[in-house]
């Protein structure tokens, strides 16, 4: 008998949602897996703060808006894909 792989809820809700890319050594921009931008990684000091993005229906960008206003200032020890949808990736649902 094949036992099913034991995988954590919040893994199974959010593998993979939110992706980073590097823009430069103190940013890195997250991303939905369709490529909508959401919000950005940025040192501040010694760690990292998330920072939430929206847009308006203009395309203007809405600091501290969009799916993960409310999240806004998580605070990460460093730019971790897998940290970021540990803590970010539930909201998304």
């Amino acid at each position: 008998m094949l036992w099913p792989s034991i995988t954590p809820s919040w893994a199974r809700n959010c593998l993979a949602l939110l992706t980073l890319k590097p823009v430069n050594a103190n940013v890195h921009s997250v991303h939905l897996a369709d490529g909508t931008h959401v919000g950005n990684l940025k040192r501040v000091g010694s760690v990292w703060k998330f920072k939430a993005v929206g847009y308006d229906t203009h395309g203007a960008v809405e600091p501290g808006c969009g799916p993960l206003t409310n999240q806004h200032n998580t605070v990460f020890a460093q730019p971790d894909a897998a940290a970021v949808n540990r803590q970010l990736g539930s909201h998304l649902s």
